[in-house]
């Protein structure tokens, strides 16, 4: 099964606010077509983020979205170093562990990532924005 580590952000149009563009990589991951994997780190931002005030107007739930977090991802633990150097190091660990566990795609909408799509592609990895997955998923190539 091809694996996928989704940013923070990601997460959010899924669990917050219920992003219509991303339903088909939503769908492949709850059924069973991709799995998707994530750190403690990752989980830990994503619960803070739940409670920053900005999000207050879609009402998260944190409880309910951590669960559904939690019932839908593969723990793993934090990866060792990639190699590849993001410029902004909160999302270093988005990518080391998707090139440390061979995952098919990294799915993120932040340009500090999109910057690596090529370096990571050459290792196996495809980076690209969420909305992409069904072109890049069936093997139509499509710039980041």
């Amino acid at each position: 099964m091809p694996l996928v580590v989704l940013d923070t952000n990601v997460v959010l149009d899924w669990l917050v606010f219920g992003d219509a563009r991303i339903s088909a990589l939503t769908q492949a991951i709850q059924g069973g077509d991709l799995r998707w994997l994530a750190t403690t780190p990752m989980r830990e931002e994503f619960a803070h983020m739940l409670a920053h005030k900005s999000l207050a107007r879609w009402t998260p739930d944190p409880p309910h979205a951590l669960q559904f977090f939690d019932d839908w991802v593969q723990r793993c633990d934090a990866a060792p170093s990639c190699g590849l150097r993001c410029r902004d190091p909160d999302d270093q660990g988005f990518i080391d562990l998707a090139l440390f566990a061979g995952a098919s795609w990294l799915m993120t909408r932040d340009k500090a990532l999109l910057r690596l799509a090529r370096p990571a592609a050459l290792r196996g990895t495809q980076i690209c924005q969420p909305d992409r997955y069904p072109k890049v998923f069936l093997g139509l190539a499509v710039p980041p």
